[in-house]
This record gives C-alpha cells, structure tokens and sequence, in this order.
C-alpha cells in the first residue's frame, strides 16, 4: 500500500518518474512552474528577487537519471536564466556553505533556490528579497506547510506582497493528499482554537490507503464506488452518533450528579467567605500601628516576638500531617500542621472556612502573610461566585443539549439502506436471489418477471463485467437466467419458487 501511494505521488508530479522513457507533458507541473516562475524573474530584474521552489520527493543526483530538480534548471536555463543563479540547497551540505548559500540569495545573486522541507524549512533564513513560493507537491502534514510557507511570510521581507503557487495535476493522487492535509489542519485549528468543536478525530495514516479506497480508485464498476463511498460515510456517521450518545451520557452524569455537587460546595464557600469576611470586619485593627496575636498562651504586642514565637510554635508541631491548635489572630483560630512530604508548615486561619498559609523563616514576613490571606478574602469571594456562575451557566447549557437529538439520524437511516441494497446486488449468491430481486419496487406477480430482469439488466450494463473481473457471482446472469427459466415455462421446483417470491 506504501508503494502504491508513493507512485500516486509520483505520478501526480511527473510520469517520468515512473518511467524515464515518457515524453515531457507540456502541461506537467515542472512545466508549468518554470514559465510562472521564469516570468517573475523577467519582472524582477531590477529588484534581483528571488523565488523559493518546494519539492519533496527525490533529490538532484547528477547521475543522468530523471529527476524534477533537473529538469525544473534546464528548463529555466532554456529560456535565459544564468546558471548561476540557480542553486540545489541539497548542494551546501555543510553550515559554512548553507550560510554563503543563503547570503547569496539575501543579495540577489541566486534567483531560485529549489530544496525540499527537511532541508529547506525551519533556519532557512533568506526572506530579504523572497517575491514568489512554489509548492510542486504535497507534504503529509499541516505544519510542513507552514514551514515552507513561513520562509517568505515572515519579517525582514522588503517584498510588502508575495505570491505563493500551489500546483495540482487534475485527476490524480493530488485530490487525496490535499484531502487529507485539509482534515488533518480542520482538527488541529479546532484544537488550538477552539472553534467549531468536533466530537472525534479520526488517526489517519500517513502514507497508505485503506484497501476499500485503493478498491474504489482502481475499479471501474461505479457501484463498487458507490458502496466504498457510503462505507466510509456511514462509519463516519455511525462513530458521529457513538459519540453524540456518549456525550449525551456525560451530560445526563453532570446534570445529576457532579454540576450539583459543585453548585453546593461553591454556595457553602461562599456562605463561608461572608462570614469570615464579616468576623474580619468586626475584629480588624483600627489602624498600622495596633497589632496583637495570641500564640500559646501569650498575648504579643511586638511584631518581631510574636513572628518569633510563631516560627518557635511552628517547630514544636512534631506530628506530621496533624493540625495543632496554637493561638488566634483577628478573631480566627489558628493552627499549624506539617507536610513532610513537601517538609512545609501551613498555619490555618480558621473561621466558618479555613484559610491556609504557608510558614517561612522570616518572622515579620509570616505575619503580613497571615494579613494579606484575611485582607485577600473579597477576591477569593468574587473568584468563587464567578466560577459558581460558570457553572450554573454550563448546567442549563447540559439542559437543552440533552434534549438535542442526533442531527444527522435521516442521513445515517437513508445512507445505511442505500447501503444494504448495494450490499445485496455485489454479494448476492444463489439463496440470496429472491431478495435482491424484491430491491425493485413494483407488482409482485411472476408474470412480469421477464420485463422486471431486463429492465434492471438494461439499466446496470457495467455490472455484470465489474463483477465478473473481480471475481464474484455476477447478479444480472443470474437475473438473465431466472428471466430464461421464466419465459421458457420450465417445471423444475427452482423455478416455480422463484415465480412465486416475484
């Protein structure tokens, strides 16, 4: 499957890739590239401007085997171009080259510099006279792109607007790359953006086709591509629903369950904050110069000996992880417990809520702490009711999407008998006769079944081929045959119970 994706790529470039001994399309991407290319170098003479050319897929060899990078100079030095103001970064293989290589496209003296991403993307710094980009094919992810691109989309540019180039061969492998370059990008800006969120992203592989998308490439019966197609978007829809109903699952959990709980802890916090706030109010110094704090048994007036003290009874709190009552400060009981996890003291300030603080060794720098907690409790208060209405907000939004049914439950039902019907007419084996011919609505008696078969055998004449080339039991002979057996009136039981089901 890597092969075969790897000659898509090539052929979407150029088919002499495949097969040197191909003539040159006139219309090929090279082609294509080097008269844009080769024209804004005409434009640009006065401003000696340079063009950066992307292509990933094989490197200049000089062996006298084809090559893009070749073809893309000669072509160029056909129609007047120096050679020497064409360069293959491939070519400065060493940091002293690399960094003579990139001074002289900065000055004008090499017009078109050809490399690939790895080599030519993240460090290449030669944006000071970039006019014009090049992608001739495609990279497997997003971020490749972006490197490529950020070489001439970046400051130090004196070019105010640039033209970047994307080339596609109609009706080749290109479609599918860009394809998935577009999913891959979709779901990384929703991650980084949060826009248009999805519910799942499918792991595509890099470098290979499923063998149900190589099989509707390859084959040309189109109802084999009808059933491929509806396959994928049925999965697809059937993963979509599977997430809608784990979702939906979630939201009924957070509607009962923990949006509740949040709801009345944040309440009772905040019922908590009021209070401490109020006893703060009641008990606060009058003013700068009025300080006391009880620790232990003493009452200190003195600042240094009460962060002293403190320090002391933060000490003799041998048992870890174990709160200790020692003293009140401003009307709320303190206590000290130790971490000896993170070997930290914490002193609790302790109201109708507990207000935690961290112990260090300076005395005088603990109790402005221990102030700043009591002081900070109004902001915590607004933080809490902010989140509490977050919250209250996100509970009525769970509401009315749990009510929301799966938006695309019709798709799904119409695409899914589309499906089993396409199933019947490419499986169908002989017990499986009846069935598919009760697919085509209409009268039921046996009668009419010589005008039912040819008028499905004239509408599918493709059918009976695709189906004999890929091996399997063709329906229309089969539905050839039933029509013989139908009008020659035949006796055997095979056929009077296929008259009767039609």
């Amino acid at each position: 499957m890597l092969k075969i994706t790897n000659d898509g790529r090539k052929l979407a470039l150029d088919q002499r890739l495949i097969n040197d001994m191909l003539p040159d399309e006139e219309n090929s991407k090279a082609t294509t590239c080097v008269e844009k290319a080769f024209a804004i170098w005409e434009q640009t003479k006065e401003q000696k401007s340079a063009q950066l050319i992307f292509c990933d897929l094989f490197t200049p060899k000089e062996d006298g085997t084809f090559n893009v990078y070749e073809d893309i100079r000669d072509k160029l030095m056909a129609k007047g171009v120096p050679e020497h103001e064409i360069a293959f970064i491939h070519n400065a293989n060493t940091e002293t080259r690399k960094a003579e290589l990139f001074a002289k496209v900065r000055s004008g003296q090499v017009r078109f510099l050809l490399g690939s991403t790895a080599k030519m993307g993240a460090g290449t710094n030669v944006q000071d006279r970039l006019i014009a980009l090049h992608h001739l094919d495609v990279p497997w992810r997003p971020s490749d792109i972006e490197q490529q691109e950020g070489r001439i989309l970046r400051q130090g540019n004196m070019n105010d607007k640039v033209k970047i180039f994307r080339y596609v061969t109609e009706g080749t492998f290109d479609s599918y790359s860009w394809q998935l370059i577009e999913n891959k990008q979709k779901f990384i800006g929703q991650i980084m953006t949060s826009k248009s969120p999805v519910r799942s992203c499918e792991d595509i592989d890099e470098a290979a086709l499923s063998y149900a998308e190589v099989k509707a490439l390859a084959t040309g019966n189109p109802y084999i591509k009808e059933k491929m197609d509806l396959d994928i978007q049925v999965s697809k829809l059937k993963l979509l629903k599977a997430n809608h109903t784990s979702q939906k699952y979630r939201l009924e959990d957070n509607i009962v369950k923990h949006y509740p709980v949040q709801i009345a802890s944040m309440k009772e916090r905040l019922a908590g904050y009021r209070a401490d706030i109020q006893t703060y109010a009641q008990n606060k110094f009058p003013n700068k110069d009025t300080f006391s704090i009880k620790i232990g048994n003493r009452v200190y007036t003195d600042k240094k000996e009460a962060g002293a003290a403190l320090i002391d009874m933060c000490r003799s709190a041998k048992q870890p992880n174990m709160a200790v009552t020692i003293g009140e400060y401003q009307g709320f009981k303190m206590s000290v417990s130790f971490d000896s996890f993170f070997s930290k003291f914490t002193v609790n300030l302790k109201g109708s809520i507990t207000h935690e603080v961290e112990i260090g060794t300076d005395p005088l720098g603990n109790l402005q702490r221990l102030s700043n907690v009591l002081e900070g409790m109004t902001g915590k208060m607004e933080t809490v009711a902010q989140k509490l209405e977050n919250v209250e907000h996100q509970l009525e939004t769970a509401k009315m999407e749990v009510t929301k049914p799966f938006a695309q439950e019709a798709e799904l039902a119409e695409k899914m008998e589309r499906l089993s019907k396409l199933n019947a007419l490419l499986n169908m084996d002989d017990k499986d006769l009846p069935e598919a011919l009760e697919m085509d609505e209409g009268p039921q008696d046996g009668a009419e079944c010589p005008e039912k078969c040819a008028a499905l055998t004239d509408q599918m004449p493709d059918a009976s081929r695709a189906a004999d080339e890929i091996g399997r039991p063709s329906v229309l002979r089969k539905l050839k045959a039933a029509q013989e057996r139908a009008a020659g009136g035949q006796e055997d039981k095979q056929a009077a119970k296929l008259e009767q089901e039609l």
